[in-house]
């Protein structure tokens, strides 16, 4: 019998608590049709063998599905694997770890479950919100945790208050469309950026957490959260359609002529590089059309004044067409249409 859902589970180097872990994700789940997917990514502890040995047991053979993979490739490439064997209409995303509770897994299930109307297509477990059981051991990850949101938010317009939640809900249709490509800790990153990309709205909902220490086999290090910053540059002004990408250059050239006419020496420089950086932001939203509706009201703004004077006006009339593109293009249905995916 097909199930109703999926549930990907990324597994790497858990032996001490992996048989805690699958009694607690079956409690929560075994009164649904659901199919569990292991992802065992190379681990080298024994937890594959404990895999291949015990999941039998504790779930029907019809229900799992175990994939083991011969070396660590990384949890986005495991997801991946886990992805190319989903069914149903949505797929949960869990990690193994137990710092995330399967019981809340499943209440995220129930709210997209409820959602007759269909418009929850990616719900995400938040850490930051709600008044469910916290406990953090490590004050950099959680400070790297919220910046990495924060730029997030700017980059993709979201306003979401954890964007490396390892507990997620997605419908499959969607999840299918997406063409991830990171491997490791990057997944959340991809993930999350090309539903963003895709104008799909992110729900969020409160989930509790209790953070493992490195003894106890937290994985995540400082070179994940370096790492980190270039995921999202590489997500947002790299890993775009053609369409995107021809906007940002046409638009990081305009801006960045734009900015050089301001300040003296060091500040020149500065005000060019914020310019180019609007420039490209500018972009992301809009395609050479509307770009050229901007443009031209910075030009008709440099007309009211002279000097480094010029630049009030000029971000009086940019703020004024960034409000009315917005406006005018916001119910454009370019889905279908290659003129206005490429113009507007």
């Amino acid at each position: 019998m097909r199930s109703s859902f999926s549930i990907i589970i990324p597994v790497y180097n858990e032996i001490k608590i992996i048989g805690k872990f699958v009694n607690k994700i079956y409690e929560s789940f075994k009164d649904l049709k659901v199919k569990y997917i292991f992802v065992d990514d190379g681990s080298k502890d024994g937890t594959a063998k404990w895999l291949s040995d015990n999941l039998s047991k504790t779930f029907n053979k019809k229900n799992f599905e175990l994939i083991l993979l011969k070396k660590n490739y990384g949890k986005g490439y495991a997801v991946r694997k886990g992805i190319e064997k989903i069914e149903g209409d949505y797929t949960i995303f869990i990690d193994s770890d137990l710092e995330y509770d399967p019981s809340d897994a499943l209440e995220l299930f129930y709210i997209v479950n409820k959602n007759e109307n269909k418009e929850i297509k990616a719900l995400f477990g938040s850490r930051y919100i709600g008044g469910k059981l916290q406990l953090r051991r490590h004050f950099f990850n959680d400070i790297a945790v919220r910046i990495n949101t924060w730029i997030f938010n700017v980059l993709f317009n979201q306003s979401i208050s954890d964007l490396h939640s390892g507990t997620k809900i997605i419908e499959n249709n969607l999840l299918k469309s997406l063409n991830l490509s990171l491997n490791g800790f990057g997944h959340e990153i991809d993930i999350s950026s090309q539903i963003s990309s895709k104008k799909v709205n992110i729900y969020e909902t409160g989930i509790s957490y209790v953070e493992r220490s490195i003894e106890e086999g937290k994985k995540i290090t400082i070179i994940d959260g370096i790492l980190s910053y270039y995921f999202l540059i590489k997500t947002r002004f790299f890993l775009n359609d053609i369409y995107t990408q021809i906007s940002m250059l046409y638009s990081l050239i305009f801006m960045t002529f734009i900015g050089s006419f301001f300040g003296l020496g060091i500040g020149k420089i500065m005000i060019t590089i914020v310019f180019a950086f609007v420039g490209l932001v500018n972009a992301m939203h809009r395609k050479l059309f509307a770009l050229s509706i901007v443009f031209f009201f910075i030009y008709l703004g440099s007309l009211f004044s002279s000097g480094n004077g010029r630049i009030y006006p000029i971000l009086l009339f940019y703020f004024f067409s960034l409000w009315l593109t917005k406006k005018f293009f916001r119910n454009t249905n370019k889905r279908s249409n290659k003129f206005l995916n490429f113009f507007v």
